[in-house]
């Protein structure tokens, strides 16, 4: 750990994240490498999504900007509290795509507390909690995962005796910055879903004299929880923030804005079953319940497995869970009342419409090759009994 005290009077030079990566065994060429990555991913997280197109404005290589930083800056600590959720914003940032991401700001130059991830445990792990909210006082980032339950009088969540609600207070007391990733912790979550019995509440609700970053998702985006602590690394400022405390960066546009399945939206063509000959086709889901219209984040451009795929990608509907409340908001799988119009498609839409359409075709013709080997098939054998296939209910 920095030496962060003082001696003989003389306060002591905290050291720097290059310092503290060399020490570790990172060479120069790594180090750099390091902040070209980071610079481009800055980059692309800096391009704001206007009608359905993202337009990098400048496009400003920040490579240099990143390594003058993590160069004169000391290493910034995270202490990351899993309260009552599943672990699935753990999970999936653990199991991220950009391992080097990951690596360099939680792993090598920022994590000192992870209840799910340390290797400590009992007394342990509350030594070490404890003793780096002390050291790092005034300095740290507190990252908070899960619903904060605050019904029972603290019986529902409960570490080392203590409640949750205190555990999340003591710890917020001494951040810099605050995050609550995951929709549990940034709004209560399914915890929160009627009837609540444990009296779920997100971190706002209890920690009211600080500002809270919420970066919300079931799970939440790890570049996004990544790339919110990278920005305040490099910068030293949070990102504007929208009227739910969701970084704008993230969350300034609907996941309808960008979905690869919008050019069918405006041409009218809709899934209505989930084996349907639209749903397989890649039509739009809106009329199965798809809630992107209504929902901001960045699932269709960031995505998830390292921009690998999405729900609506792979044939779900979208849900909601970056919204407040969404599991009790109206339903799943029953098609919203939003009136949606259909404007002409920008660029990038009709580029996401000639890709979707391409999928289709193929699909298509996919289908056509086994209808004909079915046919010949069946001319070669004709004895054989046929089941004919069912109505398709697609509509076009």
């Amino acid at each position: 750990m920095p030496d962060s005290g003082a001696r003989n009077g003389n306060p002591v030079r905290e050291e720097t994240i290059y310092e503290y990566l060399q020490r570790e065994g990172v060479s120069r060429r790594q180090f750099i490498k390091y902040c070209g990555m980071v610079a481009g991913a800055m980059g692309l997280w800096a391009a704001p999504v206007l009608n359905g197109s993202a337009r990098l404005l400048g496009k400003p290589d920040l490579t240099e900007e990143v390594i003058r930083a993590l160069e004169t800056k000391p290493r910034l600590p995270v202490i990351w509290l899993d309260i009552q959720g599943c672990g699935g914003c753990t999970e999936a940032f653990a199991g991220s795509q950009s391992p080097t991401l990951v690596d360099l700001m939680l792993d090598r130059i920022s994590i000192d507390f992870h209840q799910m991830l340390f290797a400590a445990a009992g007394s342990q792990a509350e030594t070490a909690l404890w003793e780096a909210t002390r050291t790092y006082a005034g300095k740290y980032v507190l990252v908070v995962e899960g619903s904060i339950p605050t019904g029972g009088e603290g019986a529902y969540c409960a570490v080392a005796g203590r409640s949750a609600v205190d555990v999340v207070r003591e710890a917020a007391a001494g951040a810099d910055v605050i995050i609550a990733t995951g929709s549990c912790s940034a709004f209560g979550g399914i915890a929160r879903a009627t009837p609540d019995p444990t009296e779920a509440r997100s971190v706002r609700e209890i920690v009211t004299d600080k500002p809270v970053v919420n970066i919300p998702g079931c799970p939440a985006i790890p570049e996004v929880t990544t790339g919110t602590i990278a920005r305040y690394i490099v910068f030293g400022t949070l990102p504007e923030l929208d009227d739910l405390g969701r970084p704008k960066t993230f969350y300034g546009t609907t996941i309808h804005d960008s979905c690869l399945r919008r050019p069918f939206h405006d041409a009218g063509k809709f899934a209505r079953s989930f084996d349907d000959e639209g749903a397989r086709g890649g039509w739009c889901l809106y009329e199965l319940g798809c809630r992107g219209p209504t929902t901001y984040n960045a699932c269709a451009t960031l995505k998830w497995g390292g921009g690998l795929s999405f729900p609506i990608q792979s044939g779900h509907p979208c849900i909601g869970c970056s919204q407040p409340d969404f599991w009790d908001d109206g339903g799943l799988y029953q098609a919203q009342s939003v009136p949606l119009d259909r404007p002409a498609l920008t660029t990038v839409g009709m580029a996401a419409g000639v890709g979707a359409l391409v999928g289709a075709a193929v699909a298509a013709a996919g289908r056509g090759r086994r209808k004909r080997v079915h046919e010949a098939r069946a001319e070669s054998a004709p004895e054989a009994e046929s089941t004919p296939e069912p109505e398709r209910t697609g509509r076009g």
